[in-house]
């Protein structure tokens, strides 16, 4: 008879009995846990910078504005993660177990806990994802959650507009991405661009003519970034002597020349300590202070006029220029190395006529301004908007607002047509009035689309031609170098069903 076989050992059996091999265990459990059940994970060291990330939390980078891992991990958390509060975590020691976190990826519930060596010190926070959807259970609070974010966010720029000048002339952000006006995929495209600029740290340049909106962009940028508690200062270089801008940038120390101030004075770099220094027009600046500016910029760290002393800062630069610095790095007015320092996240911000759909909102914002400044905007027809739309704005929103308060200070009427458009037009200065465009076609039914589909290419092939001849005046080369095809092409394409009355016009 078969000896009785031995009682399998029990689970409990298999357990550890002693206490550190008990909190070793479970920290493994947890962490094995966490890692295959959460939504992701992000590790910070001593210093609060990014040193590791698993594979579920490498899906929210591009949502995060960072297409490469290399541009998020090994860099400050604050700078990647919109309101973060793992400093908060790392100065405590103590958990956050439970939070709701909000930034331009979603609405996420996560944890963050602390880490310790041997000694007990804190050396990393490890941040979980628990959730990166509103569960069933969590959706009230989630909803009531990002209502309130909503309701703060809006008041923080309410009170930055009404937030008055410090003593050194600094100011909060006056503008926000909602103060950029329009719709067109033109705009839409350079607010994505500003938005992700804002969740870093880097140089922005900002490039685009006079008028379409650079310094408001720069105010956007600086209001939604991690900086958006510190100064934003402002220097437009155009606008200084180039003998003054010197002291401008790095300050002055007292007595270092006659007519000094005797208290000195402090520069922009150290007044946008913490914050961010704009730098507007910034390839009008003179040959002699780039290299300065490039090393204060590199260094951190800038020597105001008749010291010996370096002045530590730490600001966030935005420049803005409407001239061509890549032509003029070639002509050797402009620094290439600065323009490689600056030029890190460039941002084009496109001339009206590039957004010709986002005028009818602009004429409306910008008759509200003019109200709300005393003086009433005119009442425009659908011709005179049409007509306002057409043209090219060399000026752009700058141009478009001029044109506004001279037709409610000249016009006669308080509703302005197109014919006392045209003539307003023309008295304000502008070279050449275009006509109005050509209404859009209405969107075909179901029923015309059942043709033959090189009948209705030739179709909208004949409208863009219209389109392109009355923009012109019916310039021939001007049409054809608009639509990018040669000559005899346009002449072929006008011989082959245009209507006649285009084919006048040199």
């Amino acid at each position: 008879m078969p000896a009785p076989s031995s009682p399998a050992p029990s689970a409990a059996s298999s357990l550890p009995r002693d206490a550190a091999s008990i909190l070793e265990l479970a920290a493994r459990s947890m962490f094995d846990l966490f890692a295959s059940a959460s939504e992701g994970m992000l590790l910070v060291d001593r210093d609060a910078r990014v040193v590791w990330i698993n594979d579920q939390y490498r899906r929210f980078l591009p949502a995060l504005g960072f297409p490469r891992e290399e541009d998020f991990v090994g860099h400050p958390v604050s700078s990647v993660v919109q309101n973060t509060q793992m400093h908060q975590v790392l100065e405590s020691g103590k958990p956050i177990l439970i939070d709701l976190l909000h930034n331009r990826a979603g609405t996420f519930v996560v944890s963050r806990i602390p880490l310790r060596d041997d000694a007990g010190e804190v050396i990393g926070v490890l941040g979980i994802v628990l959730f990166d959807q509103p569960t069933t259970n969590l959706q009230p609070l989630i909803a009531k959650f990002a209502q309130l974010q909503q309701e703060l966010d809006d008041a923080r720029r309410e009170l930055a507009k009404k937030s008055p000048p410090s003593a050194h002339g600094t100011r909060a952000a006056r503008y926000s991405f909602a103060s950029f006006i329009g719709t067109s995929p033109a705009a839409a495209e350079v607010k994505r661009q500003a938005r992700r600029a804002a969740q870093s740290s880097s140089p922005v340049l900002l490039l685009g003519e006079t008028g379409t909106g650079k310094e408001l962009l720069a105010h956007a940028i600086h209001g939604a970034s991690a900086r958006a508690s510190g100064p934003l200062v402002s220097v437009n270089i155009a606008a200084v002597p180039d003998t003054l801008l010197e002291a401008e940038f790095f300050g002055v120390a007292p007595g270092a020349y006659t007519g000094a101030e005797r208290k000195g004075r402090v520069g922009k770099f150290k007044l946008a300590d913490g914050g961010t220094l704009f730098l507007d027009e910034i390839g009008d600046m003179p040959p002699g202070l780039q290299a300065k500016l490039l090393r204060a910029l590199q260094d951190g760290e800038a020597e105001p006029l008749g010291s010996n002393e370096l002045v530590r800062f730490d600001a966030r630069v935005i420049a803005a220029t409407s001239r061509d610095l890549q032509a003029l790095v070639q002509s050797g007015q402009f620094r290439e190395d600065l323009y490689y320092r600056l030029n890190v996240l460039p941002v084009r911000v496109p001339p009206l006529r590039e957004r010709r759909s986002d005028i009818p909102a602009l004429v409306e914002v910008l008759g509200e301004d003019m109200a709300l400044r005393g003086s009433p905007p005119p009442e425009l027809s659908e011709g005179a908007l049409a007509l306002l739309t057409a043209q090219r704005w060399r000026g752009n929103i700058r141009e478009l607002r001029n044109v506004l308060e001279q037709a409610a200070l000249r016009a006669d009427a308080d509703r302005i047509d197109a014919e006392e458009m045209e003539a307003l037009l023309r008295q304000s200065g502008l070279s050449h009035v275009q006509p109005a465009l050509p209404p859009e076609a209405p969107p075909p039914d179901a029923g015309a689309l059942l043709r033959p589909l090189a009948e209705q290419v030739a179709e909208l092939e004949q409208r863009a031609i219209a389109a392109a001849m009355a923009s012109t005046g019916g310039n021939k080369l001007a049409t054809s170098r608009l639509l990018g095809i040669s000559r005899a092409t346009l002449y072929e394409r006008i011989g082959n069903g245009a209507p006649k009355a285009l084919e006048g016009g040199a």
